[in-house]
């Protein structure tokens, strides 16, 4: 799958309404055959930063991802709520979901 991990600062005016501003973009590409996940959070140091984590498929699935109508009109209309370029870290991994982290293991219910 591919994962990518962004950070976008948001102008601060724009920060309490970031999910509704995103909403139209995110709910196209969760709708996407090819994504696994993509979810926002925001930051608790930093009110202005949130962080996209996405997933997709694999290089098909990321390609008609950037080609799609609704990530064109994102680089529109997003850019303008931003205090700077997103930063990012896009890797391909050999998985198709979330791993267990076993140092933190949670016993099973009975």
């Amino acid at each position: 799958m591919i994962f990518i991990t962004a950070k976008f600062r948001v102008r601060p005016e724009d920060a309490d309404r970031w999910p509704q501003i995103a909403a139209e973009f995110t709910e196209a590409t969760r709708a996407e055959p090819g994504c696994l996940w993509f979810d926002w959070s925001r930051s608790l140091d930093d009110p202005t930063e949130y962080v996209l984590v996405e997933a997709f498929r694999d290089d098909e699935a990321g390609a008609a991802h950037v080609q799609s109508a609704h990530f064109r009109e994102a680089q529109r209309t997003l850019p303008p709520h931003l205090a700077e370029t997103p930063r990012i870290v896009n890797a391909t991994v050999p998985q198709q979901d979330w791993s267990r982290l076993g140092e933190m293991a949670v016993p099973e219910g009975d």
